[in-house]
């Protein structure tokens, strides 16, 4: 029997703010918000050192050439809190990953034209964050790969699933999905209120993160990143937790 959804798109759900928030609301109801994140301030030149001195390092790898913006790697939202859609729980942790065969699932219940163009533009061995969302503290714990690149989403025929869509047809699926594998686990988790505090930061000074789409398009469980962008949150492991 498959795993449940690892998706929360039409408009995903809002992360929790605070530890009691209860999730009250479908997905229907939410596509029409914009989610709310809390004004996170960033420590006093804080971001902005450690943008400077990431960009050194960078520069001084690729000879101070700039890279093109591109898409190449990937972040992936998911629920590991229990939510009931339709009767089914959705809940998908990284846990729940790395106990599947071979570590590796297929990424299927994707319900939002974006996000599905952007399954559609995965490539063999790119890489992605696995995000934990709509949970008590949202952020970064793991790096995944793509194993496989997009295929239909068996879930859209099924009438027994969530995300069934009666409007698909088999001769022309509208939804794909990828099939993804556990690389390890960050060497530390990364919380959104962290990763917040180098966007705003960025926003004003140029860095890597200033059109990060985690905080641009909020609602999107499937999100590209940049190489620069990856880079950047990814050399956060290696700091201390502010």
């Amino acid at each position: 029997m498959p795993w449940p959804s690892r998706k929360r798109d039409k408009g995903a759900v809002a992360d929790k703010k605070e530890p009691d928030a209860k999730i009250a609301k479908t997905e229907e109801e939410t596509e029409d918000k914009e989610e709310e994140e809390k004004p996170t301030k960033p420590s006093a030149g804080g971001s902005k050192s450690g943008w400077k001195n990431w960009k050194k390092a960078k520069e001084s790898d690729s000879g101070g050439e700039e890279s093109k913006i591109t898409y190449c790697h990937w972040l992936l939202k998911s629920e590991p809190e229990s939510r009931l859609e339709k009767g089914v729980d959705v809940k998908f942790s990284i846990e729940d990953l790395k106990a599947q065969p071979n570590q590796t699932t297929f990424w299927d219940g994707v319900r939002n034209y974006q996000a599905r163009n952007f399954l559609r533009a995965m490539k063999l061995g790119q890489q992605a964050f696995f995000y934990h969302s709509n949970c008590k503290e949202p952020g970064i714990v793991a790096i995944v790969k793509i194993v496989k690149e997009a295929y239909p989403d068996h879930t859209q025929f099924d009438q027994k699933d969530p995300h069934y869509d009666s409007s698909s047809r088999k001769e022309n699926p509208k939804w794909s999905m990828v099939d993804v594998q556990f690389v390890r686990m960050t060497k530390r988790f990364i919380p959104l209120s962290e990763i917040k505090s180098h966007h705003l930061a960025h926003k004003a000074d140029g860095g890597p993160l200033k059109n990060m789409m985690l905080f641009t398009r909020q609602r999107l469980s499937i999100q590209p990143l940049t190489k620069e962008e990856f880079d950047f949150v990814l050399s956060l492991e290696e700091e201390k937790p502010h």
